[in-house]
């Protein structure tokens, strides 16, 4: 039996509430947690990242606002941190999540290293790295040039694999290796949470995501407004970004006593697990974790079936799909779920297993692994 390699490993993500953020600290996590030595390299502390983990280290960039450019640089301190770190620590891996500016950065900072055994930079895809700024020629080239030469890129979805190929006409090889999720032990019960939210007896919808435009807050909160009736729930939206924007439509649809917003909260899972039905609006989306995250608390979900959502969700047995912008049909199958608990659970309970079985850290991380592995085995030509 051949000994497990143990590998350095340097991790570059945004640190902000997000999908990608989340899913990139926690698979630092995990690698440190199986052996490897892993350095976070960003402008700040990924918000999920544990302070004094074994094996888990951070590195800042600093950003200097010189007067000489109209806009503040990232991309190239953050090139120089990376090869910084990757010649001081050895690492055998860049691992940048978001084509924009980090993959560039990669490969930049890889070329500061010559001379230096070879750090591998592999590049893993959440979505509009490569479905909005691939559309724009300021910045299609320059992506398709840090795929191009990456040493291994990842997509999260078999939909976004897709779809980068056919916008940026990458015909690499691009591995799908999907979200997972380890949630962590609520801090609070489900009784003090939903009393502190102010719920009696009313079914708890949830919405959890950073407000981008293509999550639809609109048609969401257009949607929950036609579900009756209204007194036999209430809508608690995590908000990653300031919500205000949306307080004057909550208001003009009289959901002023049914929506509840907490903002920027990082112990989402004491709310999924008070949790009984998630709803999702989005016109666009390369995996959804929150739908996966919600999962794990035996929490069903309506959500439009778009992007890699289908590859996560299965209608009818793990929860509910619709079509994009169709607000009656949403609403209708949210009532159906309000009236219905004995589906609902089965729903749940359903998607809770297809979560441990398909989206675990215990099944995804090994691919990383067995995908560093390969890299780190074959020396680029």
């Amino acid at each position: 039996m051949v000994a497990k390699r143990f590998l350095k490993i340097g991790i570059t993500c945004y640190p902000s509430v997000g999908g990608s953020g989340i899913l990139a600290s926690a698979l630092g996590e995990e690698l440190a947690r199986r052996g490897h030595e892993v350095h976070f390299i960003s402008y700040e502390r990924p918000f999920r990242m544990p302070s004094n983990a074994p094996r888990l280290h951070f590195h800042p960039v600093v950003i200097n606002d010189y007067d000489l450019f109209k806009y503040p640089d990232y991309t190239l301190p953050l090139s120089v941190k990376m090869a910084e770190v990757a010649r001081n620590y050895s690492l055998d891996v860049l691992h940048v999540h978001y084509a924009v500016p980090h993959a560039t950065a990669a490969i930049l900072a890889r070329s500061m290293l010559a001379g230096q055994p070879a750090t591998k930079v592999v590049t893993t895809l959440h979505g509009t790295d490569t479905t909005l700024l691939g559309r724009d020629a300021g910045y299609g080239p320059a992506i398709r040039h840090a795929l191009n030469a990456s040493d291994a890129v990842t997509a999260v979805s078999a939909w976004l694999r897709d779809e980068t190929q056919r916008l940026l006409k990458i015909e690499r090889p691009i591995d799908v290796i999907h979200n997972f999720y380890a949630p962590r032990e609520p801090r609070r019960t489900r009784a003090e949470v939903r009393a502190e939210l102010g719920f009696k007896d009313e079914l708890m919808l949830v919405h959890h995501s950073n407000l981008r435009r293509v999550k639809r807050i609109d048609i969401l909160l257009e949607a929950v407004a036609r579900v009756r009736p209204r007194e036999a729930f209430k809508l608690v939206i995590l908000a990653g970004e300031d919500f205000s924007p949306y307080q004057s439509q909550v208001e003009r649809l009289g959901l002023a006593d049914r929506v509840v917003v907490r903002e920027k909260v990082l112990d989402v899972e004491d709310y999924l697990q008070a949790a009984d039905l998630g709803v999702f609006a989005s016109e666009s989306e390369s995996f959804c974790l929150s739908i996966l995250e919600g999962m794990w608390f035996g929490c069903p979900s309506v959500s439009t079936a778009v992007g890699g959502i289908p590859e996560l969700v299965v209608s009818g047995e793990t929860g509910a799909l619709v079509p994009v912008a169709d607000t009656v049909e949403l609403a209708r199958r949210v009532e159906s779920l309000v009236h219905h608990p004995l589906e609902r659970r089965r729903l749940g309970a359903a998607a809770l297993l297809r979560a441990r079985a398909m989206f675990s850290a215990a099944v995804i991380v090994p691919r990383y692994e067995e995908l560093y592995g390969r890299v780190c085995a074959t020396d680029r030509g």
